[in-house]
């Protein structure tokens, strides 16, 4: 299976119709959501086409190719104008590997799930990036709306060979093997 992984969409309909774009280019399987989909949170600007009504009705579609875990900045509430589920985290079996899923507000680089696996994903940070720890494959995807520290708006697209970190023109930015 081929997944596209991404973060932090943070209710831009504008970035969220780009991303659905890059999935379907990248003839993906599913369409991985790690959090804060709809609100942009007290601390972050609002992003370019902030909308978070055609966010839902962009995603709502795909509600059968969707995994979506919940973000800080997702509440009940927006279960509400959602079709899918938002679950507290979530695990992918790719071939023999096993890959953690979780927004990245409890768990991070510094700080790795117990029982990550081979592999461990998250946003929250809004910096994309491929790295190794203590033999744990850690990528986070970046943010789809709001990059920080000069980084490009980035997702990741990931299937047997291993993890690639795109930005929004599908340019590979890096690529960590299995």
């Amino acid at each position: 299976m081929k997944f596209v992984i991404a973060s932090d969409l943070h209710g831009s309909a504008y970035y969220t119709k780009k991303l659905i774009e890059r999935y379907r280019a990248e003839e993906a399987d599913r369409l991985v959501l790690l959090g804060d989909i709809y609100n942009h949170g007290p601390r972050n600007p609002l992003p370019e086409g902030y909308a978070p009504m055609e966010v839902a009705a962009e995603l709502n579609p795909l509600v059968k190719e969707l995994i979506v875990v919940k973000g800080n900045c997702d509440s009940d509430v927006d279960t509400l104008i959602s079709d899918f589920e938002f679950v507290s985290e979530a695990v992918l079996c790719v071939g023999k590997r096993t890959v953690f899923l979780q927004h990245g507000d409890r768990f991070s680089i510094q700080n790795l799930p117990k029982n990550c696996g081979d592999a461990f994903v998250y946003g929250h940070y809004h910096t994309g990036f491929l790295k190794e720890k203590d033999g744990v494959i850690v990528v986070n995807c970046g943010s789809v709306s709001l990059p920080k520290e000069g980084t490009a708006r980035s997702y990741v697209l990931l299937d047997e060979a291993g993890f690639t970190l795109k930005d929004l023109d599908g340019n590979a930015l890096g690529h960590k093997q299995f």
